[in-house]
């Protein structure tokens, strides 16, 4: 069965604007996924990969040769991208000497066998220049490979595999895995899910995770699990969690849950259920377990989840004084007529925090009227002070006429 019509059409409207003003821009479908993908914290990392889009060779060589300089968590993805750079730019050689620095300094990196592609497409082209013109056929060639898998698959995808796999510029690799991901063959799904699994270079796995997850089968989203529990990279374990929310694997993502032991992985488990839905689950775990520190990120979770009514049995029911802190400031955050709730518990519960969450609360949602029945009812000059003091940065009918009271 073919893909949608509609993702086809988003396809060619990427590449549409690859062929004109986009090209230099970098917007787009593809640029969607890239910018997901490419989302590190060196922002000369991040310079450099938009000027191999714009195809600005010495100015990404400048870029990756700061990423370089500082020796960081990068530094073996910038050589190859200094690498294709020259060699997009016509300096054969020293695009070779930059392979063998990225050999010898990172023997085990993930973008070694991309780089070999390009040393051996280098050597072949000898001492010719490199037209860097050539990116456009490349373009084309991916217009007509679309088409080609829509009518004949099977003599398409040996050319995607090569493209994919091979020493083409970046965009073509992104776009090409784009294409692959219309096909529902076989050869296609394995060849997917082969990349997933970290055959192809890193910033490919990332974005074929993530294509799994917004176009993938149920089969091969769940196939995502063995990779999960297989690696210890954080980045794609994140990569996993994020396709999951994508495709609103509920399941899948409870299990990661429940399963992690990594904290930042938890959070993001957490975070990503939330986002798909998943408040029932996280409610389910916030009232069997006993760590706080994973129902505050439950709490955190709802709250951009945005389900209020399990932050108000929280806040009305806990017993954690943090954990019912942490709740009523985020109804506060959240809006909504509220004031009724927060007083009962005001008055209810005698603890410092607790009231001034409230006294918060109230003062985000600007209800005058509330903080003005709370200042009538306190008898501790204390607590009453700083109810002034939050109702004074509240402008209503209320505030006002209570203010005049006092001057009288």
């Amino acid at each position: 069965m073919k893909r949608p019509l509609l993702l086809s059409l988003i396809f060619m409207a990427g590449f549409a604007g690859s062929l004109t003003a986009q090209v230099a821009t970098g917007t787009g479908q593809g640029s969607a996924f890239q910018a997901q993908s490419d989302s590190r914290d060196d922002p000369d990392y991040r310079r450099g990969r938009k000027a191999l889009d714009r195809s600005q060779w010495q100015e990404a060589i400048a870029a990756f040769d700061a990423v370089i300089a500082r020796k960081g968590s990068d530094t073996a993805a910038a050589l190859y991208w200094k690498a294709y750079a020259l060699y997009r730019e016509g300096e054969r050689q020293q695009a070779i000497s930059t392979v063998d620095a990225l050999r010898q300094g990172y023997p085990d990196s993930r973008w070694l066998n991309d780089a070999q592609a390009l040393v051996v497409e280098a050597q072949a082209q000898g001492g010719a220049n490199v037209n860097p013109a050539a990116e456009a056929d490349d373009d084309l060639k991916l217009i007509a490979l679309n088409s080609l898998m829509q009518s004949d698959p099977n003599q398409a995808f040996p050319i995607l595999n090569k493209l994919i796999t091979g020493n083409a510029s970046p965009h073509v690799k992104d776009r090409a895995l784009f294409v692959l991901t219309q096909s529902s063959s076989p050869e296609a799904g394995k060849l997917l899910l082969d990349i997933a699994h970290g055959r192809a270079n890193p910033e490919l796995q990332l974005k074929a995770i993530r294509y799994i997850g917004a176009m993938g089968s149920n089969e091969t989203r769940a196939q995502l699990g063995g990779i999960y529990e297989s690696t210890s990279d954080r980045s794609i374990k994140r990569a996993i969690l994020q396709s999951y929310m994508i495709s609103g694997s509920r399941p899948l993502l409870l299990k990661a849950v429940k399963s992690e032991t990594d904290p930042e992985l938890e959070k993001e488990a957490i975070r990503q259920l939330a986002l798909c839905g998943g408040s029932e689950e996280l409610w389910q775990i916030y009232q069997s377990d006993s760590s706080t520190d994973r129902k505050a990120e439950i709490l955190k979770s709802l709250f951009v989840g945005g389900d209020a009514s399990k932050l108000v049995q929280v806040a009305q029911n806990e017993k954690n004084t943090q954990l019912r802190v942490a709740a009523i400031r985020s109804l506060g955050l959240m809006g909504g007529s509220r004031g009724p709730l927060l007083v009962s518990i005001y008055k209810s519960d005698q603890t410092r925090e607790v009231r001034e969450a409230v006294l918060n609360s109230l003062f985000l949602s600007h209800d005058g009227k509330s903080l003005v029945e709370l200042a009538r009812a306190e008898t501790n000059p204390e607590m009453k002070r700083e109810i002034v003091n939050k109702m004074a940065l509240v402008h209503s009918k209320e505030t006002t006429e209570y203010m005049m009271e006092i001057l009288k």
